[in-house]
């Protein structure tokens, strides 16, 4: 089916409308990026790859600041499966100088519960050798996690691109405080909940986060230790229709979040990101604007180190500050997960103050 739409437009014409409150909406952005500096070249690419971005993305990342004072945040998902610890050390370097952070991601194929808890665990071990990973309250490493290929728990119709049907369950095991790879549109392994913040409850049958719960105000606490033990935390992105920029002049696009060369950040998207609303249930003036991107690619870190990324942020401190409307917070994707707690606990103001609330920050920012 065309752009999956069997899969989500109905959910897409049946969401709940939900206004913009008065006030102020504070804008949480994260962007999550699918981070393969080895993609179609060697490592003496993916090395030259990374040199563009150390001497490039602090700087830009210190040009801006959000209401907090805080610079442009970039998450790093890096594939595990490719590890090698020379580029690993050099995106520690960009981490430690920009504030960015770097969580798992795992392309696999045809593998089983065991086989993919070994690899979760060897990948954490290797990430922490090098600073990265935050801790909960009781010392244990956890992680955020993007599925390579889309595949989540199995969802592919062809069982391709994973195989653990028990994929949500063993996430969980391993220390997973929430999975990022939504919305996956246009691959068939596409929800159909969307534009949501959630919990899943892994079971035998693959795609099992095909359904959830959304995360609400007062649904737990700090001390309540939500997510249950069977359960993950699914951060999606937005997915809709884009009728600001249209095709051949009246078809609308579609929107995804996905942050490219050919489609970089506009005012138009934004407009498009707000209108869908991701927030938590009873706390719809914080909203959560998920982006993704494959930033290990050279036509997409040209646009997201250079004008075109420049333009988008000029426009939203210029939106913030003339406005009066809008409070800023650029987010890793750990601190996202944080504020979602932190609003699911029923905390209230400026997000900012919530940064920490359950994960803390990796060693490598502590340092």
């Amino acid at each position: 089916m065309y752009k999956a739409l069997d899969k989500w437009f109905l959910s897409y014409l049946r969401r709940p409308r939900t206004p913009a409150p008065d006030g102020i909406t504070d804008l949480i952005l994260a962007v999550c990026d699918h981070f393969e500096p080895l993609h179609a070249t060697d490592k003496r690419g993916a090395l030259e790859r990374l040199e563009v971005w150390k001497h490039a993305w602090p700087k830009l990342a210190g040009e801006f600041r959000d209401s907090n004072g805080v610079g442009l945040r970039h998450t790093f998902f890096y594939p595990i499966e490719q590890y090698d610890p020379d580029l690993l050390s050099e995106l520690a370097v960009i981490c430690k100088a920009s504030g960015a952070e770097v969580e798992i991601h795992l392309h696999h194929e045809g593998d089983t519960a065991d086989g993919l808890r070994e690899k979760l665990l060897a990948g954490k071990e290797r990430f922490r050798s090098h600073g990265f990973l935050g801790e909960d309250d009781g010392g244990a490493v956890r992680y955020g996690f993007i599925h390579g290929d889309w595949a989540l728990d199995n969802s592919h119709p062809d069982g391709r691109h994973c195989g653990v049907r028990n994929e949500l369950a063993v996430l969980r095991q391993t220390g997973c405080f929430a999975d990022f790879t939504l919305p996956s549109m246009p691959s068939p392994t596409q929800t159909r909940i969307i534009n949501r913040i959630y919990y899943a409850r892994g079971t035998d049958r693959p795609k099992s986060h095909d359904n959830g719960e959304p995360v609400r105000v007062g649904g737990a606490g700090k001390s309540m230790h939500r997510p249950a033990p069977d359960e993950l935390l699914l951060v999606q992105g937005p997915l809709g229709l884009n009728w600001l920029w249209r095709k051949w002049g009246f078809l609308p696009r579609f929107e995804n979040g996905d942050l490219t060369a050919a489609n970089p950040p506009t005012p138009e998207r934004f407009r498009v990101w707000e209108r869908l609303r991701i927030h938590v249930e009873g706390r719809p003036e914080w909203l959560f604007i998920k982006l993704h991107t494959h930033g290990g690619i050279p036509q997409n870190f040209n646009m997201l180190l250079g004008e075109p990324y420049r333009q988008f942020h000029r426009f939203l401190s210029g939106l913030c500050r003339n406005s009066g409307r809008y409070r800023l917070h650029y987010v890793t994707a750990r601190e996202m997960v944080n504020l979602i707690h932190a609003a699911e606990a029923g905390c209230t103001g400026n997000p900012g103050q919530y940064r920490n609330f359950r994960y803390h920050p990796p060693p490598l920012a502590t340092g």
